[in-house]
């Protein structure tokens, strides 16, 4: 990125679409090019996307950390600005402004058996740390990749599930809250596979993202089979619109997503998760 867009994080950098894909019916990819100086960022950091004449939104960097030459972002179309990415080709141009934000534990979970706990499009905001943990695999002990899915035309990344499940050093099981008689595989929450994923829960990372309730279900099944708050990570996701801590939009409690997150400890918000419409 350019001095001028690192010296002020209010200055969006632009970028040209490299790639664009069809994820799932509302939910796309694009690919920016950020140049020869590439996009260094943690797993798990967000940045603010520009479409211009239209606004900014922020999305988390779904892309593989050890790869700078690709800016990666997967998206859904839930709003106007999403809208307006989604109608861009190859070569539109967005404004960029990050990476901001705290990210997945993934350098304290050396040693650790990790799990991955995620929900329909949460996938995408862990799927850095996934890369990270598969590139640096040794340095881990069990791993564990958790999915759950409205329906099995909901699965988000279907082809990368399956290389994940093809390797023998991680376990990854898949979910659907529904489906018809041509689905073979597990119709239920995805709490209901936490049980037979085979981790030590006193010795064990974990990373969820998803919607709120799944979140808080999922933690309190991790609670009562002896993972400690303080090895549960949550992404929050708010309506953050200057991502620097200055406006307000995104305050939980006494925290701003922006700065103190959107990766937290459950011990660290433990009493604000559980208000629900906070």
């Amino acid at each position: 990125m350019s001095a001028k867009a690192k010296t002020d994080p209010m200055v969006p950098e632009l970028m040209s679409i490299s790639v664009r894909r069809k994820e799932l019916a509302d939910t796309f990819t694009i690919e920016l090019d950020p140049g020869k100086a590439g996009f260094e960022f943690l797993p798990g950091q967000f940045n603010m996307l520009y479409a211009f004449g239209v606004g900014e939104v922020p999305i988390s960097i779904s892309g593989d950390p050890a790869e700078p030459e690709s800016l990666v972002h997967t998206i859904r179309d839930v709003g106007a600005v999403t809208n307006a990415l989604s109608k861009m080709k190859k070569g539109d141009q967005v404004g960029v402004r990050g990476p901001f934000g705290s990210c997945w534990p993934v350098g304290e979970a050396e040693g650790s058996d990790v799990v991955i706990v995620a929900g329909g499009i949460g996938l995408a905001p862990l799927r850095p740390a996934i890369d990270h943990i598969l590139t640096n695999r040794s340095k881990y002990g069990r791993f564990v990749i958790l999915y759950g899915a409205r329906s099995p035309e909901d699965i988000l990344y279907m082809n990368q599930l399956q290389k994940w499940r093809g390797r023998l050093d991680t376990y990854v099981d898949v979910t659907v809250d529904h489906a018809g008689r041509d689905w073979a595989g597990n119709v239920g929450v995805v709490t209901r596979l936490i049980g037979r994923a085979n981790f030590d829960p006193r010795h064990t990372k974990v990373m969820i993202c998803g919607p709120e309730i799944m979140m808080r279900f999922t933690i309190k099944e991790l609670n009562q089979i002896g993972v400690s708050k303080e090895d549960i990570y949550v992404s929050m996701e708010r309506n953050m619109k200057c991502a620097i801590g200055h406006c307000g939009h995104c305050q939980f409690g006494g925290h701003f997503v922006c700065k103190d997150g959107p990766v937290f400890s459950y011990a660290r918000i433990e009493s604000l998760l559980q208000v629900r419409g906070l």
